[in-house]
Formats: structure tokens, sequence, C-alpha cells
């Protein structure tokens, strides 16, 4: 066990420390602010201040992890060996730089709290990150700044008891629209219809066809197959399913429609499933609890995990909605246009909420990819930043977390493209 001694323990320090220690590097901590207690230790022990109290581990600490609230913070990038750090500390503290705050500044998503440039959709954009501006966005760096931090702490203490943990890929499916022609009702599929006829599209005015009198299946429907391939090479997924009611925003078909339902129910035979929240359901808990009460009542059993379709985290309401409704386990967080990992981790986190100044129950799963860039970057480019960030979820033993649609893999999408970087990141011959 190892000893953390600090001024004040406030519930910022008792955060990323527990994180950083415990859920990554497996190290039992215990925490104290009385001098007597941590002097008269005898095990591995550390202080986390201004000054040391003796030959003890020391850390020297910047003010973050002992402030409330939020408030512009100037960082300055600087390189750590073969990596970087920021919050420099003075040559007497035995790590360089304050990797606690600088991880709580990542991980609590500090940045998104503060000013900043939205983008066309409301949204946090990747290029107002600090992680974007300083090129360490392919980084999983608050994994990488905790085994350094290991690596120097056993040195001092080779007998500090530790875990080791496994590095694995997990794959998210959204499904915002479960089918292209199927069950879209008479209007819908009337105006589908006309428009394809004026844009002289006979291919899909054919599939359409084809699919209304059911001697083809729907080009959305691709889950039989992603099933198939997901039980021959065990590749562990979770299938996200919009249910909102038809709007501007939400074109799924109805919940209540009975091959929506069976291809739900069939998929969580072999699956996790989870609710795509709907546009309207990230800004009003009733319409949200209302989505998730209809899941419910598809799978027979609680809804467990969500995103957010559009990635437009609004810090910290969304995520307290969540919570309020008890689903734990919330996938939204990373950029849909953008490799890399948004809160600097490969690794899933409890949600810290800045302004309560609480540990909430929430789990935070990050991804790294989002099937959404693949339009964007030549499939060359495309391959080595993602052997790239591969290599480096793995140095780490972190989680590499993808995203996909069931769009992606119908004859209307580039199918080929995405299959090849399924099989990438799965490492699929």
């Amino acid at each position: 066990m190892l000893l953390i001694y600090t001024q004040k323990v406030t519930p910022r320090i008792v955060y990323i420390f527990k994180h950083l220690c415990t859920h990554i590097l497996g190290i039992p901590i215990n925490f104290t602010s009385k001098i007597e207690e941590f002097i008269a230790h005898d095990g591995p022990k550390l202080s986390y201040g201004k000054q040391a109290l003796g030959n003890e581990f020391f850390i020297q600490n910047v003010d973050l992890l002992l402030e409330q609230g939020f408030s512009e913070i100037e960082i300055k990038v600087q390189p750590w060996d073969d990596t970087i750090g920021f919050f420099a500390l003075a040559e007497s503290s035995d790590l360089p730089f304050d990797i606690f705050a600088a991880s709580f500044y990542l991980l609590s998503r500090y940045e998104e709290y503060l000013p900043h440039v939205k983008d066309e959709f409301g949204r946090f954009p990747a290029s107002e990150s600090i992680a974007f501006q300083e090129n360490f966005l392919h980084k999983p760096i608050v994994d990488i700044w905790a085994y350094k931090f290991q690596e120097i702490l056993m040195e001092r203490f080779p007998q500090l008891e530790h875990k080791k943990r496994a590095y694995h890929n997990s794959t998210i499916i959204t499904s915002e629209n479960t089918f292209i022609f199927k069950n879209k009702g008479f209007l819908r599929s009337f105006v589908g219809l006309l428009s394809d006829l004026v844009q002289f599209n006979i291919g899909k005015v054919l599939d359409r066809l084809q699919v209304w009198i059911r001697i083809k299946s729907d080009p959305n429907d691709t889950f039989e197959d992603l099933i198939s391939i997901i039980r021959e090479d065990k590749i562990e997924t979770l299938f996200m399913f919009q249910l909102s009611d038809f709007s501007r925003h939400d074109r799924n078909i109805s919940h209540n429609r009975i091959p929506h339902r069976a291809v739900i129910k069939s998929v969580a035979d072999y699956s996790k499933v989870g609710l795509l929240m709907g546009y309207y359901a990230m800004e009003d808990i009733r319409i949200l609890r209302k989505e998730k009460l209809r899941l419910e009542d598809i799978v027979h059993s609680s809804v467990e995990h969500a995103m957010n379709h559009q990635y437009n985290l609004r810090l910290p309401d969304q995520y307290n909605n969540l919570i309020e409704l008890e689903i734990n386990n919330d996938y939204s967080m990373g950029y849909p246009d953008k490799l890399g990992f948004r809160a600097g981790t490969s690794t899933s986190y409890l949600f810290y909420d800045i302004n309560m100044e609480v540990t909430t129950p929430l789990k935070v799963h990050p991804y790294a990819f989002n099937s959404n860039v693949v339009a964007k970057m030549t499939r060359n480019k495309l391959k080595e930043d993602l052997r790239r960030i591969i290599l480096e979820t793995k140095e780490v033993q972190g989680t590499l977390r993808s995203v996909f649609s069931n769009h992606d893999f119908s004859q209307y999408a580039d199918s080929n493209s995405y299959y090849s970087v399924l099989n990438q990141i799965h490492e699929i011959d």
C-alpha cells in the first residue's frame, strides 16, 4: 500500500490519485493529512505538496487540485524524455511535471468549461483542445504519464504491490437509421421514391421497390453480417440503437414497428445493446427517460449504456441526466472528425463534475476512432495513423475503442473501406 500525504485531502486529489494509481496501475493507496502518521509509516509513501517533509518520494504540486470551480490556466507544454508534459515543477520534485493536475485537467475536460469557439453544430472542436494544438491528440498521454510515474516510483519502492493489465479493443456500432427503405410509412416512402425519380437514381428506385415487395433485404440491415463477424472473430461489440420520435433531426422509423424491434431483440441475443440518444433527448431529461424506457421495453432489461449521437457534449448537464436516470456508462467521449483521445486517455474513468466538485458514478468509455474520418482521409494516411494509435494504446495496455454505424457496411457506403478498417483495428487477417 502507498501512503499519500497532502496538507489537505481534497475531492480532486482523491479522484485523480485513485484513477492513476489504483485504476490504471493497480497500486492500493491511502491518504493522510497528519504529518505524524505519515512519518511513522514504514512502508512506501509519497508526499504531494509545496515542499518535502523528509526523504520520502516527493511530488511538488501546482494549485489546480486545491482549487474549486474553474478559471483560465496558462499551459506550457514541454518535452519529457520521449514524451511531453505540462505544469512543470522544480528540481526538488521527483517528477518534473505535476502529472496529477495535468491528468485532472484532461479527464475532467476542464478546457470544455472555459470559453471556446464552437463548431457549426455547437460542439467543442478538436482544434480548440490543447492536445490538438500541441500535437499529442494521438497519444493516450494520461496513461503514458501513469506508467512513467510507476517506473520512477518502483525504483524507490521495488516491493510496492501493483497489477498488470492487458491491451484489448472494442467496437461500437451505432444505428440512427435501422432501415433505409423498409417500414418508413406511405408518405415518407412515396416522397423518397419521387426524389429518386427526379434525380434519375434508377438503381435506388429498383432497390426500394425490391425491398418493398420483400425480394431484397434493406441495405441498412447489415446486422446479420456484423453479428456473424463478431461471433467468428470474437469482437467485443456494443450496438447503440436510436428510438427517438420522428423529427427534423431524428429520422429513424417508429420504435413500435415490429421489424425494428425484432432487429434490436436479435442483436441483443449476441451483443450488448445501448441507447443512442436522440437530438432532443440530449437536452431534455423527460425525453431521454422516454427513450430509455422504450429500449428497456424491447430488450426486457435495464439500459446501462448510452451515447450522444450528435457528439455534442454539454458538460456537466448531459452526464448529470444520465446519472439521474441510472445509466452508468457513456461512450460519447471522442471527436467524430479526428482520430485521437479527447480526454487524453484510453482507460475508462469516472466522470468528475467540476461544478459540484464530486466524483460521479458515471463511467466514461473514451473512443479514439470514429468512422466519420474515413471519407476525409486517404486510405494510406488513415492506415498509418490508425497503426500509430494502435501501437500507442498497446504501449500502455489500454483499450482502443472505435465507432462505426450500420450504414458504413451497406451497399450505399464504401463498405470495403470500413471492413478493412474494422479488420485492422481488430487485427483480423
